[in-house]
């Protein structure tokens, strides 16, 4: 029987500086707490051979924090406990998160080395007004000069994080950002708006009811960016294949893919999530937690309930009403066995008569004036 396709994702929550806006389970640490956490990371990794009989790895992805603050030899051990357990897609896409600031010559090559192909690097901004007041710890120029040396080390492959509806930024600044990226000519751009999110120093001074909350840009502006980015990006040979992710063509984020289509993942590290076999499980996000999660995640997920039909049809019209593609008619029937429910119908042919929605060959999927109110729409998908 051929192996099921597999994508694997790893949190190093590591980094040099937490940024203003960032919610994640991240931080900086030193050396001896770094070696413990990958000590515990290797053995959860381990804890998961018995699954490797049926899949195939087809992506690896380093996330964070900042993968690229770990010794590099970190990542050659990762990758090497993972083939070790899995057989590798012979052109599977492995993924690291990088940082400007945090990469030198030395650093890429044992990357490309080690099997990593595919680089996304956090810029942000070109504007180092928009950057220090983001908390970054790197400039314009830091960015430049980790392209060129990513370039240098054979990455043919670079994917730029950009974000907009910065705090007091204007339509200006960010078609000049937009405009620098593209003409670089990364492979991949994934732009987004800011998310205030609690817990962090900007919901301290921009969230609900906050002092500074008049800074951000309205969502007229908002939107206005968001239809910008795709009408520049697309003149400059990018398609907007989901919501906020513009590729060239062939260079579509593979690992993201998954996580859009419902295809099977697991997620190694403090915070990750996985669906696997049907069963969505996680680890949990504190610190002091996760060694006792890393030691029980297999049996946890042995131990966990498939998802029942009702929310994973949900999911399927919420995750793949995201991308370009949309959703299949025939993909759900053979999912489920059914043609969509009866509510779903009703739903559909409401946001077409409205030109929220377009189908054709049995493919359904958002026009532009639906995922300004995405929102909105997908919640129409919650079944009663």
């Amino acid at each position: 029987m051929p192996k099921k396709p597999l994508s694997v994702y790893i949190h190093l929550p590591f980094c040099v500086q937490k940024c203003l806006y960032c919610d994640f389970a991240s931080g900086p640490a030193g050396t001896d707490e770094i070696a413990a956490y990958m000590r515990l990371l290797t053995k959860e990794i381990r804890s998961f051979e018995a699954i490797a009989s049926i899949y195939r790895v087809e992506t690896v992805f380093f996330g964070g924090g900042t993968p690229s603050v770990v010794a590099p030899f970190y990542i050659v051990q990762l990758l090497n406990q993972l083939r070790s357990q899995y057989e590798f897609a012979e052109k599977a896409e492995i993924t690291l998160e990088a940082n400007p600031g945090t990469l030198n010559a030395e650093k890429l090559v044992k990357y490309r080395e080690a099997g990593v192909n595919r680089l996304s690097l956090g810029l942000q901004s070109i504007h180092e007004s928009e950057l220090k007041l983001l908390g970054r710890i790197h400039s314009y120029e830091d960015f430049l000069e980790s392209y060129e040396l990513a370039r240098q080390a054979g990455f043919a492959n670079i994917n730029v994080d950009l974000m907009s509806a910065l705090p007091k930024q204007t339509m200006g600044k960010w078609k000049k950002t937009l405009e620098t990226v593209a003409a670089l000519n990364p492979e991949h751009i994934s732009a987004y708006s800011l998310s205030i999110e609690e817990g962090t120093p900007f919901y301290e001074r921009y969230g609900e009811g906050r002092i500074g909350r008049l800074d951000l840009p309205g969502e007229e502006l908002d939107r206005a960016m968001y239809h910008y980015t795709k009408e520049y990006l697309g003149s400059q040979g990018y398609s907007r294949y989901e919501f906020s992710n513009y590729a060239k063509k062939g260079f579509e984020s593979r690992h993201n893919m998954t996580y859009w289509t419902l295809g099977d993942y697991v997620g190694f590290g403090r915070a990750a999530h996985s669906y696997l076999e049907g069963k969505r499980f996680a680890n949990p996000s504190e610190k002091e937690a996760y060694p006792e999660a890393s030691r029980t995640a297999y049996q946890r997920f042995r131990a966990a309930s498939p998802q029942s039909e009702k929310d994973a049809m949900e999911e399927y019209m919420f995750l793949g009403l995201r991308t370009a593609r949309g959703i299949s008619r025939e993909d759900f029937r053979k999912r489920f066995g059914r043609s969509f429910p009866k509510q779903y119908e009703k739903e559909l042919l409401e946001l077409y008569r409205s030109d929220l929605v377009e189908q054709a060959g049995g493919r359904i999927w958002l026009t532009d004036a639906g995922i300004d109110v995405s929102n909105i729409i997908l919640a129409r998908f919650l079944l009663d």
